[in-house]
């Protein structure tokens, strides 16, 4: 508790270590005056009369043969190979094994504003997850990006595509034209404990590439709001993390992935005390079934029960309520609803183990597979009850609209702004291509 209320004295303030332009994200509809409207009818007659007189009776229907073109291709299938990792490494030895599997990231925003483009660069880090070229970083690393391009140790230069990512676990998975890459080993993000060894390799400040900072694991399971208001459990460790080392990969002294750098605490004010090396990962247990499934089926699935809940209060607990998570919402045909959980219920134990609230249900949901039967224990208007939930998959797409959707986008909404402004007068300049 006294830990919580330093922070927020200090106003503390945990920000993605990447620096970045982010474009703005627009939606409207072009409006057009009453004048405008006659001229393009004038128009459209014009044109109807002299296609007519050009064409004579080209608008007769034939009959005739129409081809669809449907794509086929074999989904993508990741072999898994184990490896011996029971030897304990040093710092220097974990680096040289794991070196030519990091990358650095640069991207290009490209911006419309006003008709003229603008272009800014901002740097990350990667690191191999398979040797046919798959890439795995932070989404926050790669957001609105027009151009994204992996530089390896070597100096090899390549462009990336984006294959997809999930935003709500800050993660992307880029794919380049190459073989025989040199992949990490994924460890087990479950099997630390505070006070293990850890290192990480990235790219500080986008410039010192190949970097290798040093540290323990100084807290597990740290729930962290970030600046974009995303809550996660992450891995907490005092190796130094600054920009430019997102999405690089944190080890453990085994040589092992265990998580993804993301984030840093940073101070709010000039004028506060300076805050040293507290950085964060994201647990690769967390994500990993993520990205295979962005890999092998190109949408995202993600088990679930299909509630929404929230941490029941001190002040709630200090009326007799149970700590645990409390249901908020119930979505409609789903495992939760089809066990008979309802609003208002507080789960407070799932097989038998007790939970706090909501982080660690999220957390227990998250490592089940499709098909497994979660036995809660639920307190309902002062009874206990066990309801037991099988968990489902919810699908979700890895791709969002495309750049050209976000310049059209862009080019409408400064139209409303103009036909909001003029009403039915003449806009006072048009947009080209």
């Amino acid at each position: 508790m006294n830990e919580n209320n330093n922070e927020n004295e200090m106003q503390q303030e945990i920000l993605p270590v990447q620096e970045e332009y982010k474009a703005p994200k627009k939606k409207c509809r072009c409006k057009i005056g009453k004048r405008t409207k006659k001229y393009i009818a004038f128009g459209l007659a014009c044109a109807l009369i002299g296609g007519l007189a050009g064409f004579g009776c080209s608008c007769l229907v034939k009959g005739g043969t129409s081809t669809v073109i449907e794509g086929k291709r074999e989904n993508t299938v990741i072999q898994t190979v184990s490896v011996d990792t029971s030897k304990q490494m040093t710092a220097a030895e974990v680096y040289a094994a794991n070196v030519k599997s990091t990358v650095g990231i640069t991207t290009q925003v490209t911006t419309n504003y006003w008709g003229f483009q603008t272009t800014s660069a901002a740097s990350g880090s990667g690191f191999v997850y398979s040797d046919d070229g798959y890439i795995l970083t932070n989404y926050h690393v790669i957001e609105d990006a027009s151009e994204i391009s992996v530089t390896d140790y070597d100096g090899n230069s390549y462009d990336a595509k984006l294959v997809g990512f999930d935003e709500s676990n800050d993660i992307a998975v880029l794919k380049v034209d190459a073989e025989n890459l040199s992949p990490v080993v994924i460890g087990d993000s479950d099997n630390m404990n505070v006070g293990d060894g850890v290192v990480a390799i990235g790219n500080p400040l986008g410039e010192l590439t190949f970097s290798l900072t040093t540290g323990v694991v100084s807290a597990l399971d740290r729930e962290v709001t970030l600046s974009s208001g995303t809550t996660m459990a992450l891995i907490q460790t005092d190796c130094a993390i600054n920009s430019g080392n997102s999405g690089g990969a944190l080890f453990n002294l085994y040589g092992e992935v265990v998580g993804i750098t993301n984030a840093k605490y940073s101070s709010s004010s000039s004028t506060e005390a300076s805050i040293d090396n507290i950085g964060f990962a994201i647990p690769i247990n967390t994500v990993k079934s993520i990205v295979d499934s962005i890999i092998e089926k190109g949408y995202i699935a993600k088990p679930f029960i299909g509630v929404s809940v929230a941490d029941v209060s001190e002040e709630s607990q200090g009326y007799g309520l149970p700590q645990g998570a409390s249901v908020q919402k119930v979505t409609e045909d789903s495992p939760a609803k089809k066990a008979g959980l309802q609003v208002n219920d507080i789960i407070t134990a799932v097989d038998g183990k007790e939970i706090t609230g909501k982080s660690e249900l999220a957390e227990i949901i998250a490592k089940c597979e499709v098909g497994d039967k979660l036995k809660l224990t639920v307190y309902r208007q002062g009874d206990t009850v066990s309801v037991t939930v099988t968990v489902g998959e919810n699908v979700t797409s890895a791709l969002t609209e495309t750049d050209d959707d976000d310049e059209q986008s862009q080019l409408q909404q400064f139209a409303q702004q103009f036909g909001e402004q003029y009403g039915e007068q003449q806009m006072p300049f048009g947009f080209g291509n």
